[in-house]
């Protein structure tokens, strides 16, 4: 599938908002590419699928795991929309023919994150989080770092710090992957 059979086709599949934060995504995902020397096909790929679970309700997402013998934890059984991205990254294989490994592996950790991210998984994470279509408080502050830092570890760290606010302040559950990907910057860092 071309990358416009792809767009149309997701562009069928989603609700208006979650196509525009797609394509959001993939723009962003494309000038941190540029930035960070990371091939701008995949980044453009790996954020405009990022996503394409969320063609189901979140009441559904354990079911469609399942199907797809997604093993299914405690954390993502209280948090099921935890799963879209695991179940996002088998989609673009059945779906839009996607073979690519680093952009299944970009998408399957886009929500979480986890330990030893490639520069696509930070690229994907990141644009998710600052796409011009996102409005939350903070957010300005991570794009203003996007665009002064060249240093995407830095990026990353405070995004998944923030995240991790994010979260406490809902006294929320944080998954171990985001801990464990925290912590591997934190040891890792220069």
């Amino acid at each position: 599938m071309t990358v416009d059979e792809m767009r149309r086709e997701l562009q069928r599949r989603l609700k208006k908002e979650r196509f525009a934060h797609s394509v959001g995504v993939a723009n962003t995902a494309v000038k941190l590419a540029k930035k960070f020397g990371v091939d701008e096909t995949k980044a453009y790929v790996a954020g405009l699928l990022h996503d394409c679970a969320r063609e189901f309700e979140n009441d559904a997402l354990t079911a469609e795991a399942i199907k797809r013998g997604i093993e299914v934890g405690e954390i993502e059984k209280s948090v099921p929309l935890l799963l879209h991205s695991y179940i996002s990254a088998r989609m673009v294989t059945e779906i839009y023919g996607v073979d690519d490994k680093e952009i299944i592996q970009a998408i399957y950790r886009h929500t979480v994150g986890a330990k030893n991210m490639t520069p696509l998984d930070k690229i994907i994470y990141f644009a998710d989080m600052i796409e011009p279509n996102r409005n939350y408080p903070g957010v300005d502050k991570l794009r203003t770092l996007a665009e002064k830092s060249n240093d995407l570890d830095e990026i990353i760290l405070t995004a998944i710090n923030e995240s991790i606010l994010f979260v406490i302040q809902k006294n929320a559950l944080i998954h171990p992957a985001t801990i464990d990907a925290r912590n591997f910057l934190l040891v890792n860092s220069e």
